[in-house]
């Protein structure tokens, strides 16, 4: 282990989601190549604790809040001057670059942009939505790096923030690692993966508006009406009673199970003959990846951003219009005919483990 100041990362908390899982890889990679690392949570609190590397040393500013972790933010940066200061997640950006401006400059920050920001910020008042460019072009003016997960994130960042193109680097997920690997292997922890049963197709996300799970259910319910098939969707959230109340509405009820977040979604996709990805707007989708790795057929929407640079426009799984409840039934049904496929060899290294660290290493060492 290299000794001198640490590589910090700032997040939230590291509870269930895939911007969290991206830095818990990240850090568990930089940490395998000797560098001490911090990691720098509002509320050390999630899921993913367990998983990080004893040598990491977890911060806990116990901010509760996010907007109250400026000042001991500010007063960690002081005190221990870190190499840099990597942050993920566009709220959490523009607090670790206001702290970094508070403790005077003395550490770099770098910042990651996890979505497509034309599309999460639709729901956005009228105001916000014309004073959020200047709050973004002006707060990443401080930034050192500002890194995006997807070419077309990258794009779409530009053009909505007017910060230029030639800023922003493009650095993909550290999605693929032995860890995960192993989980695939395990056997998934539900009933319907018996042997013998009827084939399961397989959801994995929030359950929020972004991952539109209601086109997911309605075009299931198309595929049942013409074979037997059974859906899971895993995850939590706010849109819950939405996606139960449907599912009655639908008739599916015998079909469909949604249990929940679980920490070895790899073995429900690798036991799943089909994954599907229903967003309307993503970053880039660290499942779609996931999936693929676990050797499952995948059918996604083809949405802004990710899923057509993943699935190299459409050789690897199927590309439907966002929204399209015909055209998501017709690739579902379409996979379940298949049998599983194999990716060429090369298909998922960009999104290694190893690729990921190379590039954040290698921006830091060049300044």
């Amino acid at each position: 282990m290299s000794t001198g100041a640490p590589l910090a990362f700032f997040l939230p908390s590291v509870r269930g989601g895939g911007a969290q899982r991206v830095v818990v890889n990240l850090v568990q990679g930089v940490i395998e190549r000797g560098h001490p690392v911090d990691l720098v949570l509002t509320t050390a609190e999630g899921v993913f604790l367990d998983q990080l590397p004893p040598e990491v040393r977890v911060i806990d500013l116990r901010a509760g809040r996010l907007l109250r972790s400026i000042g001991p933010l500010t007063a960690y940066l002081r005190r221990e001057r870190p190499r840099v200061l990597v942050s993920s997640m566009t709220h959490a950006n523009l607090i670790a670059l206001f702290a970094a401006r508070l403790a005077g400059r003395s550490t770099p920050v770098m910042v990651t942009e996890h979505d497509t920001m034309s599309q999460s910020t639709r729901h956005y008042g009228r105001v916000a939505r014309v004073c959020w460019p200047y709050v973004l072009r002006t707060g990443y003016a401080g930034a050192r790096w500002v890194v995006a997960v997807s070419r077309d994130a990258a794009d779409d960042f530009a053009r909505t923030s007017g910060l230029p193109r030639e800023r922003m680097h493009v650095v993909y997920n550290p999605v693929i690692t032995p860890e995960i690997m192993a989980l695939a292997r395990q056997a998934p922890d539900h009933p319907w993966f018996a042997p013998g049963l009827p084939p399961v197709v397989l959801g994995v996300g929030r359950l929020t508006r972004q991952k539109d799970f209601p086109t997911l259910l309605r075009a299931f319910a198309e595929v049942r009406r013409t074979r037997a098939a059974r859906l899971i969707i895993l995850g939590e959230g706010e849109d819950r009673p939405l996606l139960e109340k449907l599912v009655d509405e639908l008739g599916v009820a015998d079909d469909v199970a949604l249990p929940g977040f679980h920490a070895n979604a790899m073995a429900f996709m690798a036991g799943s003959r089909v994954f599907v990805l229903s967003s309307s707007w993503e970053g880039l989708p660290t499942v779609l990846i996931e999936a693929l790795a676990a050797g499952t057929r995948v059918v996604s929407t083809d949405c802004p951003s990710g899923p057509r640079e993943i699935l190299q426009g459409g050789r690897l799984g199927a590309l439907v219009p966002v929204g399209d409840v015909a055209a998501l039934a017709e690739a579902i049904i379409g996979a379940l005919a298949q049998p599983a496929g194999s990716l060429p060899p090369d298909a998922l290294l960009p999104f290694t483990r190893d690729a990921a660290v190379d590039n954040y290493l290698r921006l830091i060492e060049n300044g």
